[in-house]
């Protein structure tokens, strides 16, 4: 949900779900004129590897 609301402000997401089910739903659900925007990767947070100057803001959602 929050993927959508931000995409059309950001230049990139990177859209990170531990379940590769949730991610091919989120794909699937993706509207047409914000896939170019996001990246999808079925992956948990601490095994993200992506230097953090290349985030300017990070949103993470049902998580503690």
């Amino acid at each position: 949900r929050l993927t959508w609301r931000y995409a059309g402000r950001a230049a990139h997401i990177v859209a990170i779900d531990p379940k590769a089910e949730d991610i091919e739903i989120a794909i699937e659900d993706c509207p047409a004129d914000l896939r170019h925007q996001i990246e999808f990767r079925a992956i948990r947070l601490e095994d993200l590897e992506l230097p953090a100057e290349e985030f300017d803001l990070a949103l993470l959602s049902w998580s503690l």
